[in-house]
């Protein structure tokens, strides 16, 4: 049985998006992107993370 990540940290955000983790700390900082609080720990849901990523794109052919 395969279990797939759903929740990431900054890192592993930062490398999904392709972005620097200090972009993520800013967006976070600025609540520019969904995330959640566990103790001390920003996580990002995956599937939070995509449904965002669909609402910002921007589609070029209309």
């Amino acid at each position: 049985m395969k279990i797939e990540k759903r929740f990431l940290g900054i890192k592993e955000l930062a490398q999904y998006l392709g972005i620097k983790e200090g972009t993520v700390y800013v967006w976070v900082c600025h609540r520019k992107i969904p995330y959640s609080k566990v103790g001390r720990l920003v996580k990002f849901d995956l599937v939070k993370i995509e449904k965002w990523l669909e609402e910002y794109s921007i589609d070029v052919y209309n």
